[in-house]
């Protein structure tokens, strides 16, 4: 489906501040309000918005570790991958999960309290299936965090 200035406009908005009312989003765009909420429904229905959300503090809610765990295993079935995933699916505090081309296999984003919270998790990763390595690297600084996707490739 082919995107024009007003569905990239919407989408940007929308991005910005899922929040904004359906009244809002047609006034910023010069579009009734029933026209918008076409648009908007039809951006939904089609794919180009999975689900609209609140982004919460990891500071405010005591999150304040970020911990990427790269991991290379020498099991490469479906079976242990069917495995593998499930498990770490099952644990919150993996936020973000990637099956990865190179040296890693996969890689993991987990947000914790503390290096101790960590290591709790970190004993339930392992025990999840064999895993060749494991290795932990921890954020010591956030410079850029973003939920945007770029958009002027679509203009």
């Amino acid at each position: 489906m082919k995107l024009d200035r007003l569905d990239r406009k919407l989408l940007a908005l929308l991005q910005e501040d899922a929040s904004l009312s359906n009244a809002e989003l047609a006034e910023r765009v010069n579009l009734s309000t029933n026209a918008c909420w076409r648009r908007v429904k039809r951006l939904e229905e089609d794919g180009f918005v999975r689900k609209r959300v609140a982004l919460l503090s990891q500071e405010a809610l005591g999150l304040g570790v970020t911990v990427f765990v790269a991991i290379k295993t020498s099991a490469h079935t479906d079976e242990w991958l069917s495995a593998f995933a499930q498990g770490v699916r099952d644990l919150p505090e993996v936020v973000e999960f990637y099956r990865l081309s190179g040296d890693t296999d996969y890689l993991l984003k987990v947000v914790v309290r503390d290096i101790h919270d960590y290591d709790r998790v970190y004993k339930k990763l392992i025990s999840i299936a064999p895993l060749h390595d494991v290795s932990s690297s921890f954020a010591m600084e956030r410079i850029k965090s973003s939920t945007a996707l770029p958009l002027d490739h679509l203009a």
